[in-house]
């Protein structure tokens, strides 16, 4: 069946089997996500000692913690005596982590500290530096983005990013503070696959024609349909990233670098690493990067509420955190510079929540849509079809174009998903 996957990505079809399958779904645990670079936090979650939070990578349950030394660790959440949580809230601030099972005690460095009756139930000799939390195997920082790998031999996060770095940096170097989180992550179950849910961030600008159509005859969204269409569609072959780069439409009177601050735009120039980055901002209107295998962050500009004289952007950073076959969990971070004025921060975070929130107009749209596909793609007809991925296969790509990758002057192409399933079905076969 995978040999199916392998002889249609280049023609650009795509079984939909792929998308509801307990089987694959196995396999993806084993072959994919145990071996990728997951994005797990932010930095700004917490930022002084013994703030944690609770994420996952696959169904394993890692506490992200700030030590009392103020390293950063991502520790699994399971009691080295008998495996219960040691765990017990989603976030907060800890010096120590308690199990409640038998009481094993250890301190947020992941050492154990304290066995109740240690000496009466394990004797002199018992040791409790063999007995500490087990930290993930890899871990890195990226300009405040925490990810982890529980494969001890992957590869640097630097090499795995590779050119997608230079897109990442559009968002993350664009002020000198960095960024901030606004908040807890937002969480919901979505009945669908991880895969259909971020080929939204990575390649399906066609779908605002139609999905998002009431938002655009609401005004909303911009008049001309056909407004994602507009940009740079980039992928890094061999590394399954991509990116959108949205401009304005044609005669669309939109303000420059997404609406930003005019001196938020210009503290950008000292703080991006490259003119060729600074100038790409500055003509871009909406930007979506997804990470392989399930990161994704979307930045267009939008209008934060109904009575506002203006746009304000807004930023969104997503994990499509897979918990079985046809069904995932949405975590949705919003985030912004921490230099921003204080009035932009509160519009901006409006902007979220009004169309990217759990509740939001364009996620509402999209989460109609990914349950019944994946449905779909279960059902015993339609595991025989193959899904239509051919879009832009008569296009040649952008030589002018000053970011690294593979890149097509219109976003209405496939090219991005089928760089995706060329290095989704390499790792499974590998």
């Amino acid at each position: 069946m995978l040999e199916e996957l392998v002889e249609g990505i280049e023609d650009g079809l795509v079984p939909a089997w792929i998308f509801n399958d307990p089987e694959l779904f196995e396999l993806e645990q084993q072959k994919i996500f145990s071996r990728s670079w997951v994005y797990l936090a932010h930095e700004s979650e917490i930022p002084r000692p013994g703030d944690y939070v609770l994420r996952y990578v696959t169904n394993n349950p890692y506490i992200v913690v700030r030590g009392e030394d103020g390293v950063v660790r991502a520790l699994l959440d399971m009691c080295r005596h008998r495996g219960m949580r040691v765990c017990r809230a989603e976030l907060g601030n800890a010096s120590h982590f308690r199990c409640p099972f038998h009481g094993w005690t250890y301190r947020n460095d992941g050492s154990l500290v304290g066995v109740p009756a240690e000496r009466e139930a394990f004797g002199p000799g018992f040791d409790k530096a063999e007995w500490g939390l087990r930290s993930i195997p890899r871990l890195e920082v990226f300009d405040g983005m925490i990810f982890g790998n529980l494969d001890p031999q992957a590869p640097p996060l630097a090499e795995w990013l590779g050119g997608i770095r230079w897109y990442l940096e559009l968002v993350t170097k664009r002020s000198p503070a960095g960024l901030e989180v606004l908040g807890p992550p937002q969480r919901w179950v979505v009945n669908t696959d991880w895969k259909l849910a971020l080929e939204t961030f990575l390649s399906d600008s066609y779908h605002t024609l139609m999905t998002h159509r009431s938002l655009i005859e609401l005004g909303i969204a911009p008049k001309d349909a056909k407004y994602a269409m507009y940009g740079e569609q980039i992928h890094i072959p061999g590394k399954g990233h991509g990116s959108m780069v949205v401009g304005a439409p044609p005669g669309a009177k939109l303000p420059p670098f997404w609406g930003y601050p005019e001196e938020m735009m210009e503290r950008s120039k000292a703080s991006y690493p490259s003119r060729e980055q600074f100038e790409t901002a500055k003509e871009t209107r909406i930007l979506l990067v997804t990470l392989f295998p399930n990161f994704s962050f979307h930045n267009p500009i939008r209008k934060p509420d109904h009575k506002y004289q203006g746009t304000v952007p807004m930023l969104t950073f997503r994990v499509w955190h897979p918990l079985g076959p046809g069904r995932i969990e949405i975590f949705s971070w919003a985030l912004v510079e921490k230099d921003a004025p204080d009035w932009f921060k509160e519009k901006t975070r409006h902007s979220y929540l009004r169309f990217f929130g759990s509740s939001g107009t364009f996620e509402q749209d999209d989460t109609e849509i990914w349950s019944h596909v994946a449905h779909n793609a279960s059902s015993s007809q339609g595991r025989t079809l193959r899904l239509n991925y051919r879009m832009g296969l008569n296009l040649e790509p952008d030589p002018n174009w000053p970011g690294p990758g593979v890149a097509y002057g219109l976003n209405f192409t496939d090219a991005n998903m089928r760089n995706f399933h060329r290095r989704y079905v390499e790792m499974l076969l590998s």
